[in-house]
């Protein structure tokens, strides 16, 4: 199975607490680094599971952007799309005692895509996801609409995940909600804050509510969460249960949201 993720590839800097945050002070941290990004996410997790796995969007030559551009290839992704000479995105994501986590995101580059700058080839696969951040700007929002054109007259179905409750609100849920039905997706990945926000899911498309530890429903198929021994980190968690779907359904949507879980970082 072809999977190719549209969105952004960003250098992920994960800082793990496990005390109150000493505000004006210092307080003890652990920190990664590492490819990150709702779409590169989706992509290695679809690659770790078989799939041939390409990443879609636009990066930067930078030293952020070629350290997670290597990092995604050596999980055996495909990179496709234009490079500019800086400008590479970079998220900081803080991760609180239990495994809750926040993030900053700078974005970069990813919202600059042109529609003109796609390529047929890159879109001729079995699925396309498409992040819901590439729907928050310009030009990269009709950049993913030309994209789930060009998927569709190769025959794919395609996904979308509504990716933060946050963007939603601030870019007008409304607005956001056409442009997400525009697209005609066959599945919408949400979790519970986002779709408080987007609003009741849309006909005719199959509807996955992610509800973190407890558990998940796959379009009206209640799920529980798969009990894991120590939650370290739930950064990706949504994404590796998005690839699990794509490639094999709710029980293997929740097998890899709980392997996710158990490892720092957001990544296989």
């Amino acid at each position: 199975m072809v999977v190719v993720s549209l969105g952004d590839l960003v250098l992920d800097v994960v800082v793990r607490i496990d005390s109150e945050i000493a505000r004006g002070a210092d307080t003890p941290a652990r920190t990664s680094l590492s490819a990150g990004g709702q779409a590169a996410n989706v992509a290695a997790w679809a690659s770790a599971l078989g799939a041939s796995a390409r990443w879609l969007g636009k990066r930067a030559a930078d030293a952020p952007g070629l350290l997670a551009a290597e990092e995604l290839e050596r999980r055996g992704v495909e990179l496709a799309g234009p490079v500019e000479r800086a400008g590479n995105g970079v998220i900081v994501s803080l991760v609180e005692r239990g495994g809750e986590r926040s993030m900053f995101p700078d974005r970069g580059v990813a919202t600059r895509l042109e529609p003109a700058e796609l390529r047929a080839e890159w879109l001729a696969c079995d699925h396309l996801h498409v992040s819901g951040y590439a729907l928050l700007a310009e030009p990269v929002r009709r950049a993913a609409a030309r994209a789930v054109e060009l998927a569709r007259e190769a025959g794919a179905t395609v996904s979308v995940d509504l990716s933060s409750w946050s963007t939603i609100r601030d870019a007008g849920a409304a607005r956001f909600r056409s442009q997400v039905e525009a697209l005609g997706p066959d599945v919408v990945f949400a979790n519970e804050d986002e779709q408080d926000v987007f609003g009741d899911p849309l006909p005719g498309v199959a509807w996955i509510l992610k509800r973190g530890s407890r558990g998940c429903s796959f379009d009206g198929d209640e799920r529980a969460a798969i009990d894991v021994p120590d939650v370290v980190d739930t950064t990706g968690a949504g994404d590796a249960l998005a690839a699990g779907w794509i490639l094999g359904g709710p029980d293997l949507a929740l097998e890899t949201a709980a392997r996710c879980v158990q490892r720092a970082g957001s990544m296989p």
